[in-house]
């Protein structure tokens, strides 16, 4: 069994919340027939570049729309799982350097948020990862790429038939990929609503611009889609089990902040959730 994850992150630093990191994790051999679904539908919608957050206009939200309906469609059938991860500004995981602090959240959001340590019993299993270009050297890039695989090889995952191979993990374009495409504005979304960035006004001005009026817009079709899946979603609430057994692998969608050990009274030096 293969599958593949494709990984996005966004600002280390906004007014409430930052550190944003989002995924989805497809079966390998549904990645053709969706990817092909959501290309076909950019297309009829006039939509021939890469789309993006910080492209959504008032004439793009009706196509942008389309695309993110269909994209949740997929994950209401379980096709695509999607995970959002964010911290508070509040309370930040603290480490010796930025870049240390980006592939240690990174690494934790990959070890926990698909859930790969529920593996049991699959045999083999096999996860290829996609990360969007990431802001860093290419040694640290080196280096964290060799960490994730050898993931499979610490404690948390004894007894899990999962392999990472080493030249499976691969920084891509979003250009390229519909998917991570996709993850970027469902995660650009939740960062503008959780920063208020909705209530924004120019300088000088009585009233919002048409753009956050879009913007806006298009966040509020992406939780009507999430309602679908976890009714009365919250979005400044960790989505929680929701009668999943294993939410972390089970659930189309998850959603939570990561919470530093320190502030959970506890030894670890891993974030956590809540």
């Amino acid at each position: 069994m293969e599958y593949v994850i494709y990984c996005d992150e966004s600002i280390d630093t906004d007014i409430k919340y930052g550190d944003f990191f989002g995924g989805c994790i497809v079966r390998s051999s549904d990645i053709e027939p969706i990817v092909q679904a959501l290309e076909d539908c950019k297309i009829e919608n006039n939509l021939y570049s890469e789309i993006k957050w910080t492209k959504v206009t008032s004439n793009y939200l009706q196509k942008y729309q389309n695309v993110i309906r269909l994209f949740f469609s997929f994950v209401r059938e379980g096709k695509i799982k999607v995970r959002i991860v964010f911290q508070s500004m509040e309370n930040q995981y603290i480490t010796e350097s930025k870049e240390d602090k980006y592939f240690k959240l990174y690494y934790q959001f990959l070890k926990h948020a698909f859930g790969l340590t529920h593996t049991q019993g699959y045999e083999p299993f096999r996860v290829r990862i996609y990360l969007d270009q990431m802001p860093a050297t290419k040694e640290g890039s080196d280096r964290f790429k060799t960490y994730l695989s050898d993931m499979p090889n610490t404690a948390a995952f004894y007894g899990c038939p999962l392999v990472i191979p080493r030249d499976q993990i691969a920084e891509v374009n979003s250009h390229d990929h519909v998917l991570l495409q996709c993850i970027d504005i469902v995660m650009g979304a939740i960062q503008f609503r959780l920063n208020n960035h909705h209530l924004e006004k120019p300088a000088d001005q009585r009233t919002r611009g048409k753009r956050t009026i879009a913007k806006e817009k298009l966040y509020k079709t992406i939780l009507e889609e999430i309602c679908t899946i976890h009714p009365h979603f919250n979005i400044g609430v960790s989505t929680g089990s929701r009668n999943y057994k294993n939410p972390h692998w089970e659930s189309p969608y998850e959603h939570w902040l990561f919470t530093p050990s320190h502030l959970q009274n506890n030894d670890s030096s891993t974030p956590h959730r809540p």
